[in-house]
């Protein structure tokens, strides 16, 4: 953790909505006047697709061990530390962008499904914000988690993370049903021993529950909306939380627990923006008292 140089993390799984609660940081950033350099956890991907695919044909014919993005053998979890590291110390590291698709390929330059060269990070941030999949990992030979000031999950009930990337996957990726849940099947190990563990070290976590059936997201045909849906919002140390404040700004939300909030749906947007801005500010100000003193 460092007051120089403070570090955010939004940790979700694939289709959990972590965009979601990036948008949110975002408008903060922006309205406060604060210079954020984003980290995207797909850059710190070990293989390109190429690679990764042909490794997960090799395992599916039992040519090595099941390998997923979920699990650390395919991502760099090591520099992901040693850079969260170095940013905390001095406010610089190395970043690298993975590019998704032909609309990335066109602006970065390079082929769908590869990265970027490795390029210093700009001079001047205020913050480092990381969202992907591994921003409270600890495990061997790494450990993330200890050098984040402030740690976010987003953990919707497992049908519903389902049902999102079925539909994510199948609209804007072009795979089919029984691709995705292959998918999905694959990474069920390392989502449970790497993916999981990083919810009990979480600051905050948002959990969306719908209020519609999901049984079976394997058929479902739409994603519940935000107005069909509870958002349960958990604190690991409630102290310092205005609970008062939030219920009255919130409407239609109640506690559930002295640490949870439940809120409606829609309001998701509106409660991040009411929790998280009081603590970025609090982390602009302990910088500039530190950069006082440094001075």
């Amino acid at each position: 953790m460092s007051v120089l140089h403070p570090i955010i993390a939004v940790t979700g799984s694939s289709g959990a909505g972590t965009t979601t609660v990036m948008k949110s940081f975002a408008h903060i950033f922006r309205r406060e006047g604060i210079v954020a350099q984003v980290i995207e956890g797909d850059s710190f991907h070990r293989f390109d697709r190429v690679e990764m695919r042909a490794r997960v044909r090799a395992a599916d014919h039992g040519e090595g061990p099941q390998i997923s993005h979920f699990g650390p053998e395919s991502n760099l979890l090591a520099e992901l530390a040693a850079t969260f590291a170095e940013y905390g110390e001095h406010g610089r590291g190395r970043v690298r962008r993975y590019i998704h698709d032909e609309v990335e390929a066109r602006e970065l330059g390079g082929e769908p499904g590869t990265f970027t060269e490795w390029q210093p990070m700009a001079a001047g941030s205020n913050v480092l914000f990381y969202e992907g999949l591994h921003g409270g990992y600890v495990g061997p030979g790494a450990d993330v988690a200890r050098h984040v000031d402030l740690l976010v999950g987003v953990v919707p009930i497992v049908n519903l993370e389902w049902i999102q990337k079925l539909h994510r996957d199948k609209t804007l990726r072009g795979y089919s049903s029984e691709a995705v849940i292959e998918t999905i099947l694959r990474r069920m190990p390392d989502y449970v021993n790497h993916i999981c563990p990083q919810f009990s070290r979480t600051h905050v976590n948002f959990q969306r529950v719908p209020t519609v059936d999901t049984s079976n997201p394997f058929t479902a045909r739409d994603i519940p909306s935000a107005d069909e849906s509870m958002v349960v919002i958990r604190f690991a140390n409630p102290k310092g939380i205005d609970f008062p404040y939030l219920l009255s700004m919130l409407h239609g939300s109640w506690m559930s627990r002295p640490n949870n909030i439940v809120v409606p749906g829609g309001k998701m947007g509106l409660a991040m923006q009411f929790i998280f801005t009081p603590m970025i500010l609090r982390l602009m100000d302990q910088q500039k008292r530190a950069l006082r003193g440094v001075a």
